[in-house]
């Protein structure tokens, strides 16, 4: 009786240490599997990540390069608005050179223009001289002789034409002596006339528009 009621408690400590050690293996294995699903979602969270960063990326990359093709290609000119600027730009150097060209021959002609009016003027001049000394060599008493008075008069006439065209004397006896007017062919000593002054004409000098066509013969004191 005794030995019957000890086997029965040894199994029944059998059955309870195997039905703990089922227990534990049991949660041992749970534990196990919820360890290795934890492990599985993190590596699944971080692939997730990886692939969400790689996804930014290649998004700003695109964004890049679709700003350098819109904008690098409104910085490229075209070959339409070359060819207008060269145009333009040879035209306004056209009409430049045209410009300076037209201001050139018209400062040309006005040159040619003075240079054949003093020509004609100086061919004049010795008519103009003529005309004088014959008035001069008129006695007093004959000059009311109408053939006097009608040189006097064409003298007149002449001199007039002469002024309106620009041709003037040149101002010379009592004056200081200039050699860009006058021409000194005899000089005299006078302690009444102030040094370098002219006393006497020979022959008269004239301005055309302030150059010179011919210049004055003159007598210089001192």
């Amino acid at each position: 009786m005794l030995v019957a009621e000890n086997m029965s408690k040894e199994e029944m400590v059998k059955e309870a240490v195997e039905e703990a050690k089922a227990k534990a293996a049991k949660e041992t294995g749970e534990q196990e599997e919820q360890a290795e699903e934890t492990v599985e979602e993190t590596a699944e969270q971080e692939e997730v990540s990886e692939e969400a960063e790689e996804a930014s990326e290649e998004e700003e990359t695109e964004e890049g390069s679709g700003f350098m093709k819109k904008f690098g290609r409104k910085n490229k000119k075209d070959k339409k608005d070359e060819k207008i600027e060269e145009l333009t730009d040879r035209l306004t150097r056209q009409m430049a050179e045209f410009d300076n060209f037209r201001k050139r021959t018209e400062k040309e002609k006005s040159q040619m223009y003075e240079i054949g009016a003093k020509d004609i003027i100086e061919k004049i001049l010795p008519v103009v001289d003529n005309f004088e000394r014959g008035i001069a060599a008129v006695p007093e008493e004959e000059k009311s002789n109408p053939f006097a008075e009608g040189m006097e008069k064409i003298y007149k006439q002449l001199m007039t034409t002469l002024e309106e065209i620009g041709v003037k004397p040149i101002e010379a006896v009592d004056q200081e002596f200039d050699p860009d007017f006058h021409n000194a062919v005899m000089h005299v000593e006078d302690e009444e006339v102030g040094e370098n002054i002219i006393t006497e004409e020979f022959q008269k000098g004239y301005l055309y528009r302030d150059s010179v066509v011919r210049h004055s013969m003159v007598k210089v004191a001192n």
